[in-house]
């Protein structure tokens, strides 16, 4: 999979339990995705948490195959800028 999420937006916060930004981005050039939260991980790397409604999934990846490959695309866009040591 590749070339499949585009416009990757990312707001670094104050860090706060391993939160460390929000982040948006646009799946397939027709589904804008925003405030997923980014989180470091212990080993290295980051963890995306998308956005929940009253304990309701509002939007989330359907298998964990798609959601590493979200989740490398935006790694590479926080590496590229330095936004944040991961």
């Amino acid at each position: 999979m590749t070339n499949f999420v585009s416009e990757i937006n990312i707001v670094p916060i104050k860090p706060k339990n391993g939160h460390v930004a929000f982040v948006s981005f646009v799946l397939f050039e027709k589904l804008y995705i925003s405030s997923v939260a980014v989180y470091t991980r212990f080993g290295g790397g980051i963890r995306l948490v998308y956005p929940r409604k009253k304990n309701l999934d509002v939007c989330y990846p359907i298998n964990h195959e798609f959601g590493d490959a979200i989740e490398h695309e935006v790694l590479i866009e926080i590496l590229k800028y330095e936004l944040f040591s991961v």
